[in-house]
């Protein structure tokens, strides 16, 4: 990657160095911080907000949509622009969306403060990344570099659900973005270190492809989260799909078309590029439905300490920091397929761990193992999966390779919430209409329940159907994490099939995938 400031400079750690590694550690360990922290405050937003199961969706669905709709244009913004002055902006946008959240008197304004906060994220992971590669021209050093910024983007995911249950817990949940707003500043000061950078060439913006692309994922997304609550018949949910559908397929062919691309769709050609996309949309589904999916169970249906989903939610997020020296060295030298099936298959078990529990039972050591294993599954897979893509590609499309695989995983992060919590509230709510259908409660009740969500229903003090709720929403997020547990099965099918007679990594091909 070429930049004309980069190129003045000596291969050497110094200043320009130093100071780009800490703006862009810092601001995608605020960017991390803030996306994660739905995870331990959904049933804080619950009991705040008398938020609906779809309203939770949107909060925890909001921040990470705008990443995966707008991070590979962010990208090219950062080429042509400036990546220093969009990473300002990107950090900005933290600030403002968490200053947001912390006004919030409405879901409304949750969502919006949200939605910031993704675009920000979206600016930061991609052009954090960028910087790195432009001040770090040695690939070991690359390599060590990118290792530091994986490590504090996972002390962000780590750090999030235990600073907002100890603020929950004691009554100042919004004092958890206090934080992040606090934080971000200090990375907005930093940025004025870090040495500035572009690469122009060939690079220009593919407009038509970025608004076919974000309406019509925003369409299917929204269908899919508003059908599970209000009927997948209706006609704006038949339209949203529709809708989305047919600006998707204008998507793809304008791509074809494009004589530079938003996503060069020819990368699908190859087999280990395709497999690595579809296991890493899969795979993070049924992660992401795995974490949103206890996050309801423990903080939103059992209504328990919010402590006790941040504790939970560290084995989740912990591994994958812990983890760091060790998967490094796996991916150098096994095979990746084993690597990837290997994670997979944890992240199967412990979502199938999951689903054997018992809503009405309050021992929430019990999803410890089970946060466990998929903890270490997503550690074993997160690494691996964009090593796999840019291996095996042309060295001159290896940077495109990694934004369009992490555009897929993220998007597999944005699955997680909509798609998984479709699934489970849609189930829910069956359960709830049939149990009340052959309950022996007075009809004045069941008439009142009829025209209240499961997840309401439990949170009404002395409600004489929220036992019945309770036991409609453990039915349906154990479908949840039956859901997660197949999808992960499959990853690893998937993986260890379609990776099959892929040639083992040497240490340098590894360092060349790290620094790209």
């Amino acid at each position: 990657m070429s930049t004309t400031a980069v190129q003045k400079d000596p291969p050497v750690l110094g200043r320009r160095y130093l100071g780009t590694m800490a703006a862009t550690c810092l601001a995608v360990f605020v960017a991390q911080y803030t996306n994660a922290m739905p995870g331990a405050l959904n049933g804080t937003f619950q009991q705040v907000f008398h938020a609906a199961g779809t309203q939770l969706q949107w909060i925890s669905a909001a921040s990470m949509i705008p990443v995966v709709v707008f991070e590979l244009t962010f990208g090219v913004l950062g080429d042509l622009w400036g990546r220093k002055k969009l990473l300002f902006v990107g950090i900005g946008l933290a600030v403002l969306g968490s200053v947001v959240i912390t006004l919030a008197q409405t879901v409304q304004m949750m969502w919006a403060g949200q939605v910031i906060i993704g675009l920000g994220a979206g600016i930061m992971f991609p052009i954090s990344l960028s910087l790195i590669a432009a001040v770090t021209p040695d690939l070991r050093t690359r390599a060590r570099s990118i290792a530091i910024w994986a490590g504090c983007l996972s002390i962000g995911a780590a750090a999030s659900p235990l600073v907002a249950g100890f603020a929950a817990e004691h009554g100042h949940w919004r004092a958890a973005y206090v934080v992040a707003a606090v934080i971000a500043v200090i990375a907005m000061l930093l940025t004025f270190g870090v040495t500035e950078s572009s690469a122009p060439e060939g690079r220009v913006l593919d407009i038509p492809g970025q608004i076919t692309f974000a309406l019509g994922l925003t369409l299917v997304l929204f269908a899919i989260v508003q059908g599970s609550e209000v009927g997948w018949a209706k006609p704006e949910i038949v339209t949203g799909f529709v809708a989305g559908a047919v600006l998707l397929a204008a998507f793809v062919v304008i791509e074809l078309r494009a004589p530079v691309p938003l996503l060069r769709l020819s990368l699908f050609a190859n087999r280990s590029f395709a497999v690595a996309a579809v296991v890493a949309t899969v795979g993070m589904f049924g992660y992401l439905t795995y974490c949103f999916s206890m996050s309801i169970w423990i903080s939103a249906a059992q209504r328990q300490n919010p402590l006790t989903i941040g504790i939970l939610m560290v084995f989740v997020q912990g591994p994958a920091l812990l983890l760091i020296p060790f998967v490094s060295y796996l991916i150098r030298k096994v095979a990746p397929q084993l690597v990837l099936t290997s994670g997979f298959v944890l992240m199967s078990a412990g979502a199938f761990l999951a689903s054997r529990s018992d809503i009405n039972d309050m021992a929430w050591a019990t999803f410890i193992l089970p946060s466990v294993l998929v903890g270490i599954g997503f550690a074993f897979t997160i690494g691996s999966i964009t090593a796999v893509a840019i291996n095996t590609v042309p060295l001159n499309y290896a940077g495109m390779a990694s934004a369009t695989t992490n555009m897929f995983r993220d998007l597999g992060f944005a699955l997680g919430p909509v798609l998984g919590g479709a699934i489970a509230f849609s189930a829910s709510a069956n359960r709830f209409e049939s149990s009340l259908a052959t309950s022996h409660l007075p009809a004045p009740v069941v008439g009142a329940a009829q025209h209240i969500p499961p997840l309401g229903a439990v949170n009404i003090p002395h409600f004489p159907a929220a036992g019945l709720a309770l036991n409609a929403l453990g039915h349906g997020f154990s479908i949840a994490f039956v859901v997660a547990s197949i999808a992960a099965l499959a990853a690893a099918v998937v993986t260890l099939v379609g990776l099959q007679g892929v040639a083992r990594q040497t240490e340098d091909a590894f360092l060349q995938a790290e620094a790209a």
